[in-house]
Protein backbone atom coordinates (compact mmCIF):
# COMPACT_ATOMS: atom_id res chain seq x y z
CA UNK A 1 0.00 0.00 0.00
CA UNK A 2 1.28 3.17 -1.07
CA UNK A 3 1.84 6.25 1.36
CA UNK A 4 -0.80 8.63 0.32
CA UNK A 5 -3.29 6.26 0.55
CA UNK A 6 -2.32 5.10 3.98
CA UNK A 7 -2.73 8.99 4.80
CA UNK A 8 -5.92 8.97 3.04
CA UNK A 9 -7.67 6.01 4.78
CA UNK A 10 -5.75 7.48 8.04
CA UNK A 11 -8.23 10.67 7.41
CA UNK A 12 -10.95 8.93 7.01
CA UNK A 13 -10.33 6.53 10.20
CA UNK A 14 -10.41 10.23 12.05
CA UNK A 15 -13.37 10.98 10.47
CA UNK A 16 -15.09 8.06 11.61
CA UNK A 17 -13.74 8.56 15.13
CA UNK A 18 -15.35 12.31 15.17
CA UNK A 19 -18.47 11.06 14.47
CA UNK A 20 -18.36 8.57 17.06
CA UNK A 21 -16.85 10.19 19.39
CA UNK A 22 -19.77 12.99 19.00
CA UNK A 23 -22.45 10.55 18.73
CA UNK A 24 -21.44 9.35 22.32
CA UNK A 25 -21.66 12.72 23.70
CA UNK A 26 -25.01 13.19 22.14
CA UNK A 27 -26.31 9.88 23.41
CA UNK A 28 -25.30 10.52 27.14
CA UNK A 29 -26.79 14.01 26.76
CA UNK A 30 -30.19 12.63 26.18
CA UNK A 31 -31.55 13.82 29.24
CA UNK A 32 -34.57 16.49 30.19
CA UNK A 33 -31.27 18.82 30.62
CA UNK A 34 -29.69 17.77 27.75
CA UNK A 35 -26.31 19.03 26.33
CA UNK A 36 -26.34 20.84 29.84
CA UNK A 37 -25.10 17.27 31.71
CA UNK A 38 -22.02 17.44 29.48
CA UNK A 39 -18.83 19.52 30.63
CA UNK A 40 -18.38 20.35 26.76
CA UNK A 41 -19.65 20.95 24.16
CA UNK A 42 -20.26 17.73 21.77
CA UNK A 43 -18.16 18.53 18.82
CA UNK A 44 -15.49 18.70 21.79
CA UNK A 45 -15.73 15.40 22.26
CA UNK A 46 -15.89 14.47 18.80
CA UNK A 47 -12.84 16.35 17.93
CA UNK A 48 -10.84 14.78 20.80
CA UNK A 49 -11.64 10.96 20.22
CA UNK A 50 -10.55 12.08 16.12
CA UNK A 51 -7.16 13.41 17.58
CA UNK A 52 -6.75 9.64 19.92
CA UNK A 53 -6.90 8.15 16.46
CA UNK A 54 -5.17 10.03 14.22
CA UNK A 55 -1.69 11.56 16.01
CA UNK A 56 -0.43 8.39 17.40
CA UNK A 57 -0.76 6.60 14.34
CA UNK A 58 0.79 9.33 12.34
CA UNK A 59 3.36 9.97 15.07
CA UNK A 60 4.38 6.06 14.22
CA UNK A 61 3.82 6.90 10.35
CA UNK A 62 6.30 9.44 10.35
CA UNK A 63 8.92 8.06 12.49
CA UNK A 64 9.16 5.09 10.61
CA UNK A 65 9.33 6.90 7.24
CA UNK A 66 12.34 8.40 8.53
CA UNK A 67 13.99 5.51 10.25
CA UNK A 68 13.17 2.87 7.63
CA UNK A 69 15.92 3.74 5.67
CA UNK A 70 18.58 3.69 8.13
CA UNK A 71 17.18 0.38 8.93
CA UNK A 72 17.11 -1.47 5.89
CA UNK A 73 20.04 0.06 4.85
CA UNK A 74 22.17 -0.94 8.21
CA UNK A 75 20.19 -4.91 7.46
CA UNK A 76 21.46 -5.00 3.80
CA UNK A 77 24.79 -4.20 4.36
CA UNK A 78 24.81 -6.40 7.18
CA UNK A 79 24.12 -9.42 5.09
CA UNK A 80 26.61 -8.03 1.90
CA UNK A 81 29.81 -10.19 1.79
CA UNK A 82 32.96 -9.61 3.86
CA UNK A 83 34.73 -8.23 1.37
CA UNK A 84 32.41 -5.20 0.29
CA UNK A 85 31.65 -4.65 4.14
CA UNK A 86 35.52 -4.28 4.14
CA UNK A 87 35.29 -1.66 1.56
CA UNK A 88 36.21 2.44 2.57
CA UNK A 89 32.90 3.92 3.45
CA UNK A 90 32.87 6.51 0.21
CA UNK A 91 33.71 2.80 -1.98
CA UNK A 92 30.63 0.85 0.31
CA UNK A 93 28.35 4.34 -0.05
CA UNK A 94 28.83 3.83 -4.31
CA UNK A 95 27.86 0.23 -3.73
CA UNK A 96 24.18 1.05 -1.31
CA UNK A 97 23.53 3.99 -4.28
CA UNK A 98 23.86 1.47 -7.16
CA UNK A 99 21.75 -1.33 -4.86
CA UNK A 100 19.13 1.63 -4.25
CA UNK A 101 18.98 2.39 -7.98
CA UNK A 102 18.81 -1.05 -9.12
CA UNK A 103 15.90 -1.37 -6.19
CA UNK A 104 13.66 1.92 -8.06
CA UNK A 105 14.88 0.70 -11.67
CA UNK A 106 17.53 3.55 -12.08
CA UNK A 107 20.54 3.13 -14.38
CA UNK A 108 23.86 2.22 -12.34
CA UNK A 109 27.02 3.05 -11.85
CA UNK A 110 28.74 0.31 -12.87
CA UNK A 111 28.66 -3.30 -13.92
CA UNK A 112 25.76 -5.40 -12.23
CA UNK A 113 27.01 -7.84 -10.03
CA UNK A 114 25.37 -11.22 -8.55
CA UNK A 115 26.19 -9.89 -5.17
CA UNK A 116 24.45 -6.67 -6.23
CA UNK A 117 21.45 -7.58 -7.46
CA UNK A 118 20.26 -10.04 -4.24
CA UNK A 119 21.41 -6.95 -2.37
CA UNK A 120 18.42 -5.32 -4.06
CA UNK A 121 16.25 -8.21 -3.64
CA UNK A 122 16.76 -8.38 -0.47
CA UNK A 123 15.67 -4.43 -0.25
CA UNK A 124 13.01 -5.16 -1.46
CA UNK A 125 12.01 -7.82 0.68
CA UNK A 126 12.42 -5.76 3.32
CA UNK A 127 10.87 -2.66 2.24
CA UNK A 128 7.63 -4.87 1.42
CA UNK A 129 8.05 -6.36 4.76
CA UNK A 130 8.30 -2.99 6.24
CA UNK A 131 4.97 -1.60 4.44
CA UNK A 132 2.97 -4.19 5.42
CA UNK A 133 3.89 -3.86 9.01
CA UNK A 134 3.40 -0.03 9.37
CA UNK A 135 -0.18 -0.88 7.74
CA UNK A 136 -1.24 -3.24 10.09
CA UNK A 137 0.62 -1.46 12.80
CA UNK A 138 -1.07 2.39 12.01
CA UNK A 139 -4.75 0.92 11.21
CA UNK A 140 -4.67 -1.36 14.16
CA UNK A 141 -3.03 1.70 16.45
CA UNK A 142 -6.10 4.17 15.23
CA UNK A 143 -8.73 1.48 15.49
CA UNK A 144 -7.79 0.79 18.76
CA UNK A 145 -7.16 4.31 20.11
CA UNK A 146 -10.44 5.21 18.61
CA UNK A 147 -12.50 2.67 20.66
CA UNK A 148 -10.55 3.63 23.75
CA UNK A 149 -11.34 7.59 23.29
CA UNK A 150 -14.85 6.77 22.85
CA UNK A 151 -15.52 4.60 25.92
CA UNK A 152 -13.62 6.94 28.30
CA UNK A 153 -16.40 9.69 26.98
CA UNK A 154 -18.77 10.31 30.25
CA UNK A 155 -20.50 13.73 30.82
CA UNK A 156 -17.57 14.98 33.25
CA UNK A 157 -15.00 14.34 30.54
CA UNK A 158 -13.00 17.69 30.40
CA UNK A 159 -13.09 17.27 26.53
CA UNK A 160 -12.52 21.60 25.54
CA UNK A 161 -9.54 21.51 28.26
CA UNK A 162 -7.74 18.39 26.47
CA UNK A 163 -8.30 19.45 22.86
CA UNK A 164 -7.89 22.81 23.57
CA UNK A 165 -4.03 21.83 25.09
CA UNK A 166 -3.16 19.54 22.15
CA UNK A 167 -3.74 22.52 20.01
CA UNK A 168 -1.41 24.29 22.01
CA UNK A 169 1.39 21.96 22.38
CA UNK A 170 0.84 22.26 18.39
CA UNK A 171 1.25 25.73 17.76
CA UNK A 172 4.57 25.65 20.20
CA UNK A 173 5.68 22.89 18.82
CA UNK A 174 5.23 25.09 15.20
CA UNK A 175 6.97 28.10 17.05
CA UNK A 176 9.58 26.04 17.88
CA UNK A 177 10.19 24.40 14.75
CA UNK A 178 10.76 27.64 13.09
CA UNK A 179 13.24 28.88 16.22
CA UNK A 180 15.02 26.11 15.86
CA UNK A 181 14.87 26.00 11.56
CA UNK A 182 16.80 29.08 12.09
CA UNK A 183 19.21 28.43 14.68
CA UNK A 184 20.39 25.38 12.60
CA UNK A 185 20.23 28.06 9.62
CA UNK A 186 23.05 30.18 11.57
CA UNK A 187 25.00 27.39 12.68
CA UNK A 188 25.35 26.00 9.81
CA UNK A 189 26.62 28.85 8.21
CA UNK A 190 29.25 29.93 11.37
CA UNK A 191 30.49 26.50 11.54
CA UNK A 192 31.22 26.61 7.45
CA UNK A 193 32.74 30.37 8.35
CA UNK A 194 34.73 29.61 11.42
CA UNK A 195 36.76 27.31 8.85
CA UNK A 196 37.13 30.06 6.55
CA UNK A 197 37.95 32.26 8.97
CA UNK A 198 40.83 29.46 10.08
CA UNK A 199 42.72 29.72 6.61
CA UNK A 200 41.89 33.77 5.79
CA UNK A 201 42.33 36.04 8.73
CA UNK A 202 39.17 37.88 9.50
CA UNK A 203 40.37 40.92 9.41
CA UNK A 204 41.81 40.31 5.72
CA UNK A 205 37.91 39.47 5.06
CA UNK A 206 36.74 42.40 6.26
CA UNK A 207 39.13 45.14 5.76
CA UNK A 208 40.95 43.54 2.75
CA UNK A 209 40.84 46.13 -0.75
CA UNK A 210 40.72 43.05 -3.33
CA UNK A 211 38.37 40.14 -4.09
CA UNK A 212 39.49 37.31 -6.58
CA UNK A 213 38.41 33.81 -4.52
CA UNK A 214 39.69 32.35 -7.76
CA UNK A 215 42.48 29.56 -6.08
CA UNK A 216 44.94 27.88 -9.13
CA UNK A 217 45.95 24.23 -8.81
CA UNK A 218 49.87 24.64 -8.77
CA UNK A 219 51.79 26.85 -5.93
CA UNK A 220 53.57 28.31 -8.69
CA UNK A 221 50.61 30.25 -10.73
CA UNK A 222 49.46 33.69 -10.83
CA UNK A 223 47.09 34.56 -7.95
CA UNK A 224 47.38 30.74 -6.40
CA UNK A 225 46.70 32.82 -2.94
CA UNK A 226 43.76 34.57 -3.80
CA UNK A 227 42.34 37.59 -2.75
CA UNK A 228 39.13 37.94 -0.21
CA UNK A 229 39.14 41.10 0.88
CA UNK A 230 35.50 41.60 1.18
CA UNK A 231 35.02 45.60 1.11
CA UNK A 232 33.97 45.18 -2.69
CA UNK A 233 31.37 43.01 -2.30
CA UNK A 234 29.51 44.55 -0.01
CA UNK A 235 30.42 48.38 -1.13
CA UNK A 236 29.06 47.00 -4.14
CA UNK A 237 25.78 46.34 -2.22
CA UNK A 238 25.46 48.76 -0.78
CA UNK A 239 25.30 51.25 -3.83
CA UNK A 240 22.88 49.28 -5.98
CA UNK A 241 20.76 48.52 -2.84
CA UNK A 242 21.12 52.23 -2.70
CA UNK A 243 19.84 52.97 -5.44
CA UNK A 244 17.10 50.77 -5.72
CA UNK A 245 16.24 52.50 -2.48
CA UNK A 246 16.43 55.60 -3.75
CA UNK A 247 13.77 55.02 -6.73
CA UNK A 248 11.18 52.28 -4.49
CA UNK A 249 10.52 54.45 -1.13
CA UNK A 250 9.75 57.91 -2.66
CA UNK A 251 7.69 56.30 -5.64
CA UNK A 252 6.01 53.60 -3.89
CA UNK A 253 5.19 55.65 -0.78
CA UNK A 254 3.39 58.81 -2.65
CA UNK A 255 1.75 55.83 -4.74
CA UNK A 256 0.40 54.56 -1.52
CA UNK A 257 -0.43 58.06 -0.04
CA UNK A 258 -2.20 59.09 -3.39
CA UNK A 259 -3.75 55.73 -3.81
CA UNK A 260 -5.13 55.89 -0.21
CA UNK A 261 -5.64 59.44 0.48
CA UNK A 262 -6.73 61.15 -3.12
CA UNK A 263 -7.94 58.52 -5.66
CA UNK A 264 -11.43 57.61 -6.33
CA UNK A 265 -12.45 53.90 -6.00
CA UNK A 266 -12.60 53.31 -9.55
CA UNK A 267 -9.07 54.57 -10.30
CA UNK A 268 -7.91 52.74 -6.93
CA UNK A 269 -9.76 49.38 -8.23
CA UNK A 270 -7.57 49.64 -11.60
CA UNK A 271 -4.41 51.28 -10.31
CA UNK A 272 -3.52 48.89 -7.39
CA UNK A 273 -3.70 45.65 -9.65
CA UNK A 274 -2.01 47.01 -11.80
CA UNK A 275 0.79 48.40 -9.92
CA UNK A 276 0.90 45.00 -7.68
CA UNK A 277 2.03 43.10 -10.69
CA UNK A 278 4.99 44.21 -11.02
CA UNK A 279 5.78 42.42 -7.94
CA UNK A 280 4.82 39.09 -9.83
CA UNK A 281 6.84 39.43 -12.82
CA UNK A 282 10.03 37.28 -12.78
CA UNK A 283 13.12 38.63 -12.01
CA UNK A 284 14.72 37.24 -14.69
CA UNK A 285 12.57 39.34 -17.18
CA UNK A 286 13.97 42.33 -14.78
CA UNK A 287 17.30 41.18 -16.09
CA UNK A 288 16.91 41.51 -19.45
CA UNK A 289 14.81 44.87 -19.75
CA UNK A 290 18.06 45.73 -17.24
CA UNK A 291 20.40 44.22 -19.91
CA UNK A 292 19.11 45.00 -23.10
CA UNK A 293 16.92 48.56 -22.54
CA UNK A 294 18.23 50.76 -19.30
CA UNK A 295 21.83 49.75 -19.92
CA UNK A 296 22.39 50.50 -23.18
CA UNK A 297 20.60 53.62 -22.99
CA UNK A 298 22.22 54.80 -19.61
CA UNK A 299 24.97 54.56 -21.90
CA UNK A 300 24.11 56.29 -24.90
CA UNK A 301 23.05 58.97 -22.28
CA UNK A 302 26.53 58.79 -21.01
CA UNK A 303 28.33 59.52 -24.03
CA UNK A 304 26.13 62.13 -25.11
CA UNK A 305 27.25 63.88 -21.98
CA UNK A 306 30.90 63.02 -22.57
CA UNK A 307 30.89 60.16 -19.71
CA UNK A 308 32.67 56.84 -19.55
CA UNK A 309 29.67 54.14 -18.88
CA UNK A 310 29.96 50.64 -18.49
CA UNK A 311 28.68 48.09 -20.35
CA UNK A 312 27.47 47.01 -17.01
CA UNK A 313 26.73 49.30 -14.29
CA UNK A 314 25.44 49.82 -11.03
CA UNK A 315 23.02 52.27 -12.04
CA UNK A 316 21.01 49.82 -14.43
CA UNK A 317 20.95 47.44 -12.20
CA UNK A 318 19.58 49.65 -9.17
CA UNK A 319 17.39 51.59 -11.59
CA UNK A 320 15.62 48.21 -12.11
CA UNK A 321 15.97 46.27 -8.77
CA UNK A 322 13.92 49.55 -7.71
CA UNK A 323 10.88 49.52 -10.12
CA UNK A 324 11.14 45.80 -9.10
CA UNK A 325 10.18 46.57 -5.46
CA UNK A 326 8.27 49.33 -5.57
CA UNK A 327 5.00 47.35 -4.98
CA UNK A 328 6.69 46.01 -1.72
CA UNK A 329 6.68 49.79 -0.79
CA UNK A 330 3.44 51.09 -1.90
CA UNK A 331 1.08 48.01 -1.19
CA UNK A 332 2.16 47.69 2.63
CA UNK A 333 2.09 51.42 2.97
CA UNK A 334 -1.31 51.62 1.68
CA UNK A 335 -2.44 49.01 3.64
CA UNK A 336 -0.95 50.52 6.76
CA UNK A 337 -2.41 54.41 5.99
CA UNK A 338 -5.78 52.80 5.75
CA UNK A 339 -5.37 51.10 8.69
CA UNK A 340 -5.17 54.34 10.63
CA UNK A 341 -8.70 55.17 12.28
CA UNK A 342 -10.73 57.83 10.19
CA UNK A 343 -11.61 59.40 13.41
CA UNK A 344 -7.87 60.76 13.43
CA UNK A 345 -8.47 62.27 9.83
CA UNK A 346 -11.96 63.89 11.14
CA UNK A 347 -10.42 65.07 13.93
CA UNK A 348 -7.67 66.76 12.43
CA UNK A 349 -9.89 68.48 9.72
CA UNK A 350 -11.89 69.68 12.35
CA UNK A 351 -9.37 71.63 13.83
CA UNK A 352 -8.86 73.21 10.88
CA UNK A 353 -6.04 71.09 8.83
CA UNK A 354 -5.75 71.09 5.15
CA UNK A 355 -5.75 67.27 4.00
CA UNK A 356 -2.00 67.86 2.95
CA UNK A 357 -1.24 69.10 7.02
CA UNK A 358 -3.82 66.21 7.84
CA UNK A 359 -1.68 63.57 6.24
CA UNK A 360 1.66 65.08 7.28
CA UNK A 361 1.10 65.66 10.65
CA UNK A 362 -1.24 62.85 11.13
CA UNK A 363 -1.81 59.80 8.96
CA UNK A 364 1.72 59.56 7.87
CA UNK A 365 3.30 59.48 11.55
CA UNK A 366 0.25 56.99 13.04
CA UNK A 367 1.29 54.78 10.17
CA UNK A 368 4.57 55.41 10.49
CA UNK A 369 5.56 51.59 11.88
CA UNK A 370 3.86 50.04 9.18
CA UNK A 371 6.21 51.74 6.28
CA UNK A 372 8.99 51.78 8.56
CA UNK A 373 8.59 47.86 8.12
CA UNK A 374 7.72 47.91 4.31
CA UNK A 375 10.66 49.69 3.96
CA UNK A 376 12.93 47.37 5.82
CA UNK A 377 10.88 44.29 3.94
CA UNK A 378 12.38 46.31 0.38
CA UNK A 379 15.69 46.52 1.70
CA UNK A 380 15.87 43.00 2.31
CA UNK A 381 14.44 42.19 -0.70
CA UNK A 382 16.94 44.50 -2.74
CA UNK A 383 19.91 42.94 -0.68
CA UNK A 384 18.83 39.56 -1.54
CA UNK A 385 17.91 40.27 -5.22
CA UNK A 386 20.88 38.19 -7.69
CA UNK A 387 19.48 37.54 -11.24
CA UNK A 388 19.33 41.74 -12.26
CA UNK A 389 22.67 41.93 -10.71
CA UNK A 390 24.27 39.47 -13.01
CA UNK A 391 22.56 40.48 -16.02
CA UNK A 392 23.01 44.11 -15.54
CA UNK A 393 26.13 44.74 -12.94
CA UNK A 394 28.41 42.13 -14.00
CA UNK A 395 30.33 39.91 -11.89
CA UNK A 396 33.81 42.47 -11.34
CA UNK A 397 34.01 43.13 -7.76
CA UNK A 398 35.23 46.91 -7.98
CA UNK A 399 35.80 48.81 -5.10
CA UNK A 400 34.24 52.65 -6.59
CA UNK A 401 31.86 54.84 -5.90
CA UNK A 402 31.19 55.90 -9.50
CA UNK A 403 27.38 54.51 -10.00
CA UNK A 404 28.23 54.24 -14.01
CA UNK A 405 31.18 51.58 -13.43
CA UNK A 406 30.39 47.94 -13.16
CA UNK A 407 30.40 46.05 -9.85
CA UNK A 408 28.94 43.17 -7.91
CA UNK A 409 26.85 42.19 -4.59
CA UNK A 410 27.17 39.47 -1.92
CA UNK A 411 24.38 37.32 -3.65
CA UNK A 412 26.07 36.87 -6.59
CA UNK A 413 29.22 36.06 -5.25
CA UNK A 414 27.85 33.34 -3.33
CA UNK A 415 25.93 31.73 -5.73
CA UNK A 416 29.33 32.09 -8.59
CA UNK A 417 31.59 30.57 -5.56
CA UNK A 418 28.42 27.71 -4.98
CA UNK A 419 27.93 26.86 -8.28
CA UNK A 420 29.12 23.88 -10.05
CA UNK A 421 31.15 21.20 -8.26
CA UNK A 422 33.39 22.52 -5.43
CA UNK A 423 35.58 20.97 -2.59
CA UNK A 424 33.90 22.37 0.50
CA UNK A 425 37.52 22.53 2.15
CA UNK A 426 38.99 25.07 0.02
CA UNK A 427 38.88 28.76 0.71
CA UNK A 428 37.04 29.54 -2.00
CA UNK A 429 34.40 27.50 -1.22
CA UNK A 430 33.77 28.36 1.88
CA UNK A 431 34.06 32.21 1.73
CA UNK A 432 30.63 32.05 0.23
CA UNK A 433 29.83 31.14 3.85
CA UNK A 434 31.62 33.64 5.19
CA UNK A 435 29.69 36.47 2.87
CA UNK A 436 27.07 34.72 3.70
CA UNK A 437 27.09 35.42 7.46
CA UNK A 438 28.45 38.88 7.50
CA UNK A 439 25.29 39.33 5.47
CA UNK A 440 23.30 38.05 8.14
CA UNK A 441 24.83 39.94 10.67
CA UNK A 442 24.20 42.91 8.92
CA UNK A 443 20.68 42.18 8.05
CA UNK A 444 19.99 41.91 11.57
CA UNK A 445 21.38 45.35 12.49
CA UNK A 446 19.08 46.61 10.16
CA UNK A 447 16.11 44.81 11.62
CA UNK A 448 17.21 46.03 15.07
CA UNK A 449 17.57 50.11 14.21
CA UNK A 450 14.11 49.62 12.58
CA UNK A 451 12.63 48.10 15.50
CA UNK A 452 14.06 50.92 17.54
CA UNK A 453 12.08 53.36 14.99
CA UNK A 454 9.15 51.22 15.38
CA UNK A 455 8.83 51.53 19.02
CA UNK A 456 9.64 54.93 19.53
CA UNK A 457 7.35 56.03 17.36
CA UNK A 458 5.11 53.84 18.29
CA UNK A 459 4.84 54.93 22.13
CA UNK A 460 4.58 58.37 20.84
CA UNK A 461 1.17 57.49 19.33
CA UNK A 462 -0.21 55.53 21.56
Amino acid sequence: MSSSLLIIILLGLTAVAYHLGRTRALSLAKTPEGTRTLHSNPVYYGVLTALWCGLPALFIFVAWQICEPVITTKIVVAHLPAEIQMLPESRLNLVLNDVKNLVSGNIVSGEIKPEMEEAANHYRTLQATGNAALVVVILSLALIAALIARQRITPVLRARNHVEKIFTFFLIACASFAIFTTIGIVLSVLFEAIRFFRVIPISDFLFGLQWSPQMSIRSDQVGSSGAFGAIPVFAGTAMISGIAMLVAVPLGLMSAIYLSEYANKKFRSIAKPLLEILAGIPTVVYGFFAALTVAPFIRELGVTFGLDVSSESALAAGLVMGIMIIPFVSSLSDDVINAVPQAMRDGALALGATKSETIKQVVIPAALPGIVGGVLLAVSRAIGETMIVVMAAGLAANLTANPLQAVTTVTVQIVTLLVGDQEFDSPKTLAAFALGLILFIVTLILNIIALYVVRKYREQYE
